[in-house]
């Protein structure tokens, strides 16, 4: 199976933070290599692949989130245009003129527009369109007339195919943080060919983006020895310093800060230099924004790790990563993994 493109079908599709129930069925379908999958009632989708060891058995919990910043229709307007508000922390300057998709009680194709710039006030041209200012235009003549599909409360998602840039770099939406799905699949299906004491628990959580919910939740029900959230991280890109950044095509930023574990992440930097993988050391002092505290405070605490994938344009439609780094980091989950044993997890309360 080819997981690129898996990872392409879930970034076309729509999954805004609390509506994720649809993306759940194309990750499950994509991931013959777990031995059981169910949903909770929160949504969040937990893929078990058993260990070969005897009990006790470790249990590692990976974590990337599946939802995705999307919009929320506010108000229609008498004139049959549709007022919007955020969900999820879009940047407001990328959102004029883009393609959308209403979600109506059928799909609308629409787009987002403003004042044009010939009739600005003086100094408004030099400044962002502010999110009061813009307004979704999918071809309504009047406010009955758009009502008679859409209502206040239906999501709104940016229309976008993923497209191939040079090599193996790709650009689309919700790259945030479905590559980090993605790896997961990946982690899977490389553990499908190796023997590994431990059970592995693959969770694509939902509501990341509006406070970590899924995550908080999931562990709670797992209880996991080690947890590893893999999230995105800044790429380089011109005008970014390089200590705030992670270079593409050289793998996974390893992260490491007072929400990362000492004893995980020497034994996978150890892993990743002995198994030749790339990657970046990820310095994170003020943590907080991924899935990986969610996990590192649940119940009594869990020793936990966070591996970013490098992403440029974050937060906006047109997302760009090279996936060898999604196919690196979960090759070096997987590499983790299968090098892990009770006598390891026991000594995690030492330091």
């Amino acid at each position: 199976m080819e997981i690129k493109q898996v990872f392409r079908t879930l970034s076309e599709a729509s999954g805004v933070s609390g509506y994720e129930h649809d993306l759940a069925s194309h990750i499950q379908d994509s991931c013959p290599w777990a031995d059981e999958i169910k949903t909770d009632k929160l949504g969040n989708l937990i893929m078990l692949k058993k260990g070969h060891g005897t009990n006790p058995k470790p249990k590692v919990m990976l974590a990337g989130h599946m939802d995705e910043i999307g919009l929320i229709i506010t108000k229609i307007e008498k004139d049959g245009f549709l007022r919007f508000g955020t969900i999820g922390g879009f940047d407001q300057r990328v959102l004029l003129a883009q393609e959308v998709v209403v979600h109506a009680q059928k799909p609308l194709t629409g787009i987002i527009g403003a004042k044009p710039p010939h009739i600005q006030a003086p100094g408004e041209q030099s400044k962002a369109v502010s999110m009061e200012d813009l307004f979704i235009d999918v071809g309504f003549d009047n406010q009955e007339q758009a009502e008679e599909y859409v209502r206040i409360g239906d999501i709104v998602t940016m229309k976008r195919d993923v497209l191939e840039l040079q090599g193996s770099f790709m650009a689309g939406k919700s790259f945030d943080d479905r590559a980090g799905v993605a790896a997961i699949v990946e982690c899977f299906k490389a553990l499908s060919q190796m023997s590994h004491e431990a059970d592995v628990y693959g969770v694509a959580t939902v509501q990341e983006e509006v406070g970590l919910r899924g995550a908080i939740t999931s562990t709670y029900g797992i209880v996991p020895d080690i947890g590893i959230a893999i999230d995105v991280g800044f790429g380089d890109s011109p005008g970014l310093p390089e200590s705030d950044t992670l270079k593409l095509s050289q793998g996974p930023g390893i992260a490491i800060g007072p929400h990362v574990h000492p004893k995980v992440h020497a034994r996978m930097v150890e892993t990743a230099q002995e198994w030749n993988i790339s990657f970046s050391l990820d310095p994170s002092p003020h943590p907080g924004g991924t899935d990986a505290y969610a996990i590192q405070v649940a119940r009594a605490g869990v020793a936990t790790i966070l591996l970013s994938i490098p992403l440029r344009y974050m937060h906006t439609p047109i997302e760009t990563l090279d996936y060898e780094d999604v196919k690196r980091t979960g090759r070096l989950m997987a590499m983790f993994i299968a090098g892990l044993d009770y006598e390891f997890v026991e000594g995690l309360t030492c330091f």
